[in-house]
């Protein structure tokens, strides 16, 4: 791809889920796309509409050094970072192995730093830049069985907030996204995580109602709906620090602000039990 006019934008995790929406929907609002992932044939849509698909994984410097390099090398710069890679680790604290945390706190956390480390010096450059970070309602409340993945978002969260301060004066907006229930690969992938870990043991009956909410009847909210936080955030002179939406957002982040700790706690054990 040539050099050209269009604003450029990098999403990670284009390979399925709201990364693949937000590629596919950008490449309609008029953007040049690089959808990054680490199955690349499964971004063949984002190529057939006008995209480029880079192999990339997070947890990989050479990988993350190569797309960076890579963009502007072709593009001269980068206008849009999305970190949006990342999974749901689940499983009881006391069960998940240190290696298993340590890997949920590299893609959900260090790849994100390490990518935004890379593509700061093209944005300030030009004094533009719209990084946008895929957390979670989840890094603002939590739900047991699932420490460690709150823990990575929560850390995402804290890291976002030091970010947008730090190169505001540089002209780059950073926006945190924090997604509901959508739909995507996500909630099996955290089913089958819950069984690894903590299938029998302690923890076993708390597993079987958290399996429930993960893998119930209830129907996830399209990721149409996050991909127009994203253009809305773009389109605004001025974007908001913080967007939520999906299944259950609103809701649940009302009332972890407003409930004291333990009465969160017992409303979350009680919507479980």
């Amino acid at each position: 791809m040539a050099i050209g006019t269009k604003p450029v934008a990098l999403i990670t995790g284009a390979s399925s889920g709201i990364g693949k929406d937000f590629a596919l929907r950008l490449l309609s609002e008029g953007y040049a796309v690089y959808g990054a992932a680490r199955r690349v044939e499964r971004m063949r849509d984002i190529e057939a509409a006008g995209g480029v698909a880079i192999g990339l994984d997070v947890t990989e410097d050479a990988t993350i050094v190569a797309a960076v390099e890579r963009i502007v090398r072709e593009q001269g710069r980068i206008d849009v970072l999305i970190n949006n890679a990342g999974y749901g680790q689940m499983g009881a604290l006391e069960d998940v192995p240190m290696e298993v945390g340590r890997r949920q706190m590299e893609v959900n956390l260090i790849g994100v730093a390490r990518l935004t480390q890379l593509c700061l010096p093209h944005m300030r450059a030009r004094k533009f830049g719209k990084i946008f970070n895929i957390s979670s309602i989840g890094g603002k409340c939590a739900f047991p069985l699932a420490g460690w993945y709150h823990a990575s978002k929560f850390a995402l969260e804290g890291y976002s907030d030091s970010l947008r301060m730090e190169v505001r004066p540089f002209g780059i907006d950073v926006v945190v996204i924090e997604p509901g229930g959508t739909e995507s690969e996500w909630a099996s992938v955290a089913a089958g995580e819950v069984d690894r870990f903590s299938a029998e043991g302690a923890y076993a009956n708390l597993l079987i109602a958290t399996r429930k909410s993960l893998v119930g009847q209830r129907k996830m909210t399209p990721p149409r709906v996050i991909s127009d936080l994203i253009v809305k955030a773009l389109r605004a002179t001025r974007p908001r620090t913080r967007y939520h939406g999906a299944m259950g957002a609103s809701p649940i982040l009302f009332l972890r602000w407003l409930l004291p700790d333990r009465t969160f706690d017992r409303l979350i054990m009680r919507l479980l039990s």
